[in-house]
């Protein structure tokens, strides 16, 4: 009995010992893995089921270690719901750096709120989330969750390198769908990593992904989208929200949006359409009735972020809107195509990417796509382009976050990919005239006048709504190279007709000119001197890109100091390449006074990483210049 109650002990203590046994401990990472890393993804595994065009299934399991705080973002444990989509199962267990379990999170455990905060009409739409702060470094997150939809037309993409930093141990994708509802994939960069594509048939789709390390982020570098693998996937038959739908052609999949989702939404209350139709009185000109609108919408409605798939693209009601004062994107686009068909002027909802960095939307891949809409009023061969969220553009300008990109204008007769407006590198202006003195103990006093055009237009007229310490902040940072500046008085002139924002600035800065000896030593450019800094990278890896040019124009009047005379005055300088073109010249005139003129055009464009060490040479060169300087000398 005695050896059979040892026998019994020990099997009991080994099986609790195995139960225990760490996952995923930190040690067993390669180093490979860790270099240059935040977090590394341990297993990132979707398995998605496709049981039907009104039914699909999603698993997910993420294991993320996480090693220091800037790793964090990379949890990524969260999952949406509404009346369409259920989540059937969602939990997360945390173990410590040798893989010991600490803590598990229950599906109560998970902070459950409102997706869209401020708006009653999407009070379904709600998110889980875990809110999890870690009591040390590094740790490890196992998260698994199952949700269950009827909406077949948003199939998650496979993206699982969302930006740099991160590693990747060990990813997979598991795709099964039935036959004749036209599963279609597109897959990017896929050949550059190391993944493998393990089944590719009529009804399944699978990759998996292991050992690809961490990438650093290099200045200018495309966005992680355009870097990293990523596999695209949908259905020609789909169902969204109730409605089945079609998407062989972007004509078709127009058509579809157009008469199943858009259909009834713009219904306006009579009041209103009378308000609208005094408003506009007697004008003809379509473009005229619709500033007027334009106007009417940014003076009456906000905007509230209501995310893209909720709702799956249709619009809140045109009534709704009106009585509420406030949308999404997809809102108050819809709002003012009602408005404008109240006064006959046709408009059209168009899908994009908005961001600041472009994206299109992929034309040969027929699907639901983009986060952001717009509308699309025809004006002869063109399109006049109207963001509705804003308050504050002007009509028809198209800011840096819808430029540049294809989109997908919706039609009454079907969809059409169009790209919107290109800001030429030379209309994307920065003028500047100015003045500024010397005195004889090296103080600086000046006045300039900044009018800004095309996409600086956007980056400079959000100084206008700026708080006073915001806009200290901004001069400051934007005039780095002169120091003790003082800021006086600032006004602006936004000329949203020719879409043109002028700055009127006062500044003045102490002992901005160097004294030693008989000598006073100054930099000639104060104005508008580049002073970033292109870092030395021996092996660079990624390619570079210039998202948008820029041609800045500058003429200063300069008063020297009475009493001194110039020992030294800097050359005139002309550089050219295919970057760009800069150009300084200084002029002297009467009475101690210069006259210095500085141009500096920029190309866009993507360029080789091999061509980046002749870009950092081509900014050095010019920031060399820019910090030339006058020598005087006291008479």
């Amino acid at each position: 009995m005695k050896n059979l109650f040892c026998a019994l002990f020990f099997i009991l203590f080994t099986a609790n010992i195995s139960a225990q046994k760490s996952i995923y401990p930190i040690f067993s990472i390669p180093d490979s893995l860790t270099q240059n890393a935040n977090a590394v993804l341990r297993l990132d595994q979707m398995d998605i089921v496709i049981a039907s065009q009104r039914s699909m299934n999603i698993k997910t399991q993420r294991v993320v270690s996480v090693l220091n705080e800037k790793g964090l973002k990379e949890i990524d444990a969260f999952s949406h719901y509404d009346k369409t989509t259920s989540v059937e199962n969602i939990e997360a267990i945390v173990y410590d750096a040798l893989g010991n379990e600490i803590k598990k999170i229950k599906r109560k455990d998970f902070r459950d709120e409102s997706a869209v905060s401020g708006s009653t009409l999407f009070s379904d739409n709600r998110v889980l989330y875990l809110d999890y702060t870690p009591i040390s470094y590094p740790f490890t997150i196992a998260f698994t969750c199952e949700t269950e939809t009827s909406n077949t037309a948003f199939i998650p993409q496979w993206y699982f390198i969302g930006g740099y930093y991160l590693s990747v141990e060990k990813c997979v994708l598991n795709v099964n769908f039935p036959k004749g509802l036209g599963f279609k994939k597109k897959e990017f960069r896929v050949d550059n990593f190391n993944i493998k594509k393990i089944a590719d048939t009529d009804t399944n789709l699978s990759y998996i992904a292991t050992n690809i390390p961490a990438q650093k982020q290099e200045d200018l570098s495309p966005s992680p989208s355009d870097l990293f693998p990523k596999v695209m996937m949908g259905l020609e038959n789909f169902h969204l929200e109730g409605v089945d739908g079609n998407a062989t052609t972007w004509e078709a999949f127009g058509k579809w949006y157009g008469d199943k989702i858009l259909t009834g939404t713009t219904v306006l209350p009579e009041e209103t359409k009378n308000k609208i139709k005094a408003l506009v009185g007697d004008e003809k000109d379509p473009v005229k009735k619709a500033k007027i609108i334009y106007d009417y919408v940014q003076k009456k409605s906000r905007y509230v972020n209501i995310a893209v798939g909720i709702g799956g693209w249709k619009p809140m009601l045109a009534n709704d809107v009106d009585r509420l004062g406030y949308g999404d994107c997809k809102a108050l686009s819809n709002y003012t195509k009602a408005l404008l068909q109240v006064v006959d002027v046709p408009s059209y909802n168009t899908i994009l990417y908005g961001d600041r960095y472009k994206a299109d939307i992929q034309s040969d891949f027929v699907s639901m796509q983009g986060n952001h809409m717009i509308l699309a009023i025809p004006n002869k061969d063109n399109y006049i382009w109207l963001e509705c969220t804003s308050q504050d553009d002007p009509f028809g300008y198209q800011g840096t976050f819808t430029d540049d990109r294809d989109v997908l204008v919706v039609k009454p007769e079907g969809g059409e990919i169009v790209r919107t407006k290109i800001y030429d590198d030379k209309g994307n202006t920065q003028e500047g005239k100015g003045i500024y003195t010397i005195d004889g103990a090296g103080n600086f006093y000046g006045t300039l006048k900044i009018a800004s055009q095309g996409s600086q237009y956007a980056t400079k007229s959000r100084v206008e709504n700026m708080q006073p310490n915001e806009k200290e902040e901004h001069y400051k940072d934007y005039w780095d190279n002169i120091n003790n500046l003082k800021l006086g008085k600032i006004t602006f002139t936004n000329d949203k007709e020719n879409i043109r924002f002028t700055e009127d600035v006062q500044l003045s800065a102490v002992n901005y000119g160097m004294l030693t000896g008989n000598k006073m030593i100054f930099v000639v450019d104060a104005f508008n001197q580049y002073t970033g800094n292109i870092k030395r990278m021996r092996n660079r890896k990624n390619p570079f890109q210039i998202q948008r040019g820029y041609f800045d124009t500058d003429e200063i009047e300069i008063n020297l100091p009475d009493g001194y005379s110039i020992e030294f005055l800097p050359s005139n300088y002309e550089l050219k390449g295919k970057f760009g073109e800069y150009k300084t010249e200084i002029i002297k005139k009467e009475n101690n006074k210069l006259t210095y003129k500085r141009s500096m055009f920029l190309n866009k464009g993507k360029y080789s990483n091999k061509e980046y060490d002749e870009y950092r040479l081509f900014m050095e060169q010019v920031s060399r210049n820019d910090n030339a300087k006058i020598i005087l000398t006291k008479n």
